[in-house]
């Protein structure tokens, strides 16, 4: 008998695989392989589907992040608050820049950057704060702008994670100056291919990164500034226009997956990420923690589910910030998250029996 996975994309492109063969036909007879109108129609409709006033498709959710930066005016000697607990990408589109990542804890039982430990992070160079919907679960967007408007900062959302999630009922995506998009396929809102994006309501930030995505040119060959060559490609934008039009049901199905794992783990050994009011997320993971987590995935293995890990290092953790001077001990919640957590099956077309057993393994630990 075959294993639950913790993830199957292959459900997921077996129920859409003859629409987006047919929208490779049409990028195929346009040959509009880099940019051009497919990208642009994604563009218009995530744009609805947000609330943004603009949206603009890169490459990968890195690059988004890399030309936020950018596109703020952030570079060497600026420094960026960031949380720990979060992927490492987050880290990177600051670095990128050359700025200085400036890391600070996740609160304790949401899991999300903690607003209590930004304050005492700002500093003379501090000029951003990106606040990252980890597992696609909002943070809490109304402190961590008080703070940013407090001390003059720019707000990013890393909603890489977060197609859809919804904070005190509208879509996150345009509480910031922008927010940054990563459409890597395993996301909920997936390319067939690398793919990223961001969302402004913001003129001047759009008409910007357009041109920084493409070698910093709005008329051909005429380069403004030392640009990238950060365009999304004709066939991912064709693949994401037709998967978009099933997020919504997709996420609903992971809700409701999340639900029946909320409701129905007994077993107290596990953690789960609490739910804030303010939270509608979209469950892009399901993290739980666990104390001893190689004997409860082990278990897991055993009855033939497959766990995963999200994440076990974190950021400042990580030897590539070894620079930075940070040590075990400085952000207690995010390394007890990075040591004890796990990611349990999640994806929209796990069936109620695979659920049921998910359920019931966990509950015989």
């Amino acid at each position: 008998m075959s294993k639950i996975p913790c993830l199957d994309l292959k459900g997921q492109h077996a129920q859409v695989k003859k629409e987006i063969f047919e929208a490779f036909e049409k990028v195929y007879e346009k040959t509009a392989f880099s940019g051009g109108p497919f990208v642009e129609e994604f563009e218009k409709a995530f744009s609805q589907y947000v609330g943004s006033s603009y949206s603009i498709g890169v490459s990968n959710g890195t690059i988004a992040l890399h030309l936020a930066m950018l596109a703020l005016g952030i570079g060497p000697g600026d420094e960026v608050i960031i949380p720990a607990n979060t992927f490492i990408a987050t880290a990177w589109g600051v670095s990128h820049a050359g700025a200085t990542p400036v890391f600070v804890d996740c609160d304790a039982d949401n899991w999300e950057i903690d607003p209590s430990k930004i304050e005492k992070a700002i500093t003379a160079k501090t000029k951003a704060v990106i606040g990252v919907h980890l597992y696609g679960q909002p943070f809490d967007i109304n402190a961590v702008q008080e703070l940013c408007k407090k001390h003059n900062l720019f707000l990013i959302e890393d909603a890489a994670q977060a197609q859809g999630a919804r904070y005190n009922g509208k879509t996150v995506g345009t509480f910031g100056e922008m927010a940054c998009y990563s459409f890597y396929p395993g996301k909920n809102l997936g390319a067939c291919g690398e793919a990223g994006g961001l969302t402004t309501n913001h003129e001047k930030y759009a008409k910007h990164l357009q041109s920084l995505r493409n070698h910093g040119s709005v008329v051909r060959y005429y380069h403004d500034e030392i640009g990238y060559n950060y365009r999304m490609g004709g066939l991912e934008g064709a693949s994401l226009s037709v998967k978009l039009k099933y997020l919504e049901s997709w996420n609903n199905r992971r809700r409701e997956i999340a639900t029946r794992y909320q409701n129905e783990i007994k077993n107290t050994k596990i953690k789960m990420q609490s739910k804030p009011t303010w939270s509608d997320g979209i469950y892009h993971l399901f993290v739980v923690t666990i104390e001893n987590k190689e004997a409860f995935v082990k278990h897991l293995d055993e009855n033939g589910i497959v766990a995963a890990y999200h994440y076990p290092v974190p950021c400042h953790l990580q030897k590539a910030y070894i620079h930075l001077g940070y040590k075990q001990g400085d952000f207690p919640n995010s390394e007890y998250l990075a040591a004890h957590c796990i990611s349990l099956p999640m994806f929209a077309e796990l069936s109620d029996e695979e659920v049921n057993k998910v359920i019931e393994v966990i509950n015989r630990y």
